[in-house]
């Protein structure tokens, strides 16, 4: 295996020990353990590090263009291809919460193409994004500038619910 693929592997690890770690705090709090719950965060953001670090390490980041092309080329093979077989798997064996949980990533993605797709549009032309609101649904990941819905299109959650990214 080349360095190349090693720091990718290396990239992947990191990346998914700080999605871990972040869970496991969430849960570390649920049950009472505060500090636990910081101790998981923490290490998540140690994880982060290490991850971006890889990843510059092999050339992952270039510049916004080739980012949001690179960003908008994953988002297209998570809604046309990836999740639609593993949707279709899930509902072979039955698994609910596993098909509800790809299908509602699965129309996500799309939008999160839809998003990219327009902020590269917009660094083509030279200029940013309005400065407005991001929101995000906490259940499903929709995600929109400017103003919340009523309700989630995809998981009908609360549009108050929505948090805002800064």
């Amino acid at each position: 295996m080349s360095t190349q693929e090693d720091l990718m592997d290396a990239f992947a690890g990191e990346s998914q020990a700080n999605r871990r770690y972040l869970a496991y705090g969430e849960q570390a709090a649920k049950d009472g353990f505060d500090q636990v719950a910081k101790l998981f965060r923490a290490v998540a953001a140690a994880e982060t590090i290490h991850a971006l670090s890889h990843l510059r390490a092999a050339d992952g980041v270039q510049g916004t263009i080739a980012n949001l092309d690179d960003a908008m080329k994953g988002e297209e093979h998570e809604f046309t291809e990836m999740y639609p077989a593993m949707v279709a798997k899930a509902q072979a064996e039955g698994h609910k919460r596993a098909e509800r949980s790809m299908t509602l990533a699965m129309k996500v993605e799309k939008v999160h193409y839809d998003l990219f797709k327009q902020a590269a549009q917009a660094v083509r032309d030279g200029v940013d994004l309005l400065d407005m609101p991001i929101r995000v649904c906490p259940v499903c990941g929709h995600t929109v500038m400017g103003d919340a819905p009523d309700h989630c299109p995809v998981c009908n959650a609360r549009g108050e619910r929505y948090a805002e990214i800064s």
